[in-house]
């Protein structure tokens, strides 16, 4: 039971680092990466901002090996909270809402439409200034509308 509620708050906290990270160093700090991706016609496959996996896979990567090598404990279930997060964003960011893979391109759920219009606000700021919704699964309810 423990293992699970590792896992779980792991999988929420995760929300708040992406809100934090994404607000202060991606529009701040590391905005050089993330600027590409605020582009309304990116040309390529890969964006510098897909430097971000690899900076949240990093820890998650480390924890599974430690947590693995010590008989699978909480450090391998908050390996796993970080990874299915980053999952769940991989399927939100880039494949709902970038539609960087066209898996589901015609959803009707009022969740996942408010996610991609309050994802569709924050892209409506080119710059890294005056940015808005810096969450990825958890939004103002105002978007929920439709």
């Amino acid at each position: 039971m423990i293992s699970f509620l590792i896992f779980l708050g792991v999988f929420l906290f995760m929300e708040c680092v992406t809100w934090l990270t994404h607000k202060y160093i991606m529009h701040g700090l590391m905005w050089y990466f993330h600027a590409d991706h605020h582009q309304p016609k990116y040309e390529h496959t890969f964006e510098r901002n897909d430097i971000f996996f690899l900076i949240f896979a990093t820890p998650s990567i480390v924890l599974f090996y430690f947590g693995v090598q010590g008989g699978m404990n909480y450090l391998f279930f908050i390996a796993l909270g970080i990874t299915a997060y980053g999952f769940c964003y991989f399927m939100i960011h880039d494949v709902l809402i970038h539609q960087r893979f066209k898996w589901f391109k015609n959803t009707k759920n009022k969740y996942l439409v408010g996610l991609r219009k309050a994802h569709k606000v924050h892209h409506k700021h080119l710059g890294k200034q005056d940015g808005e919704c810096f969450g990825m699964l958890f939004v103002p309810f105002k978007y929920y509308k439709i």
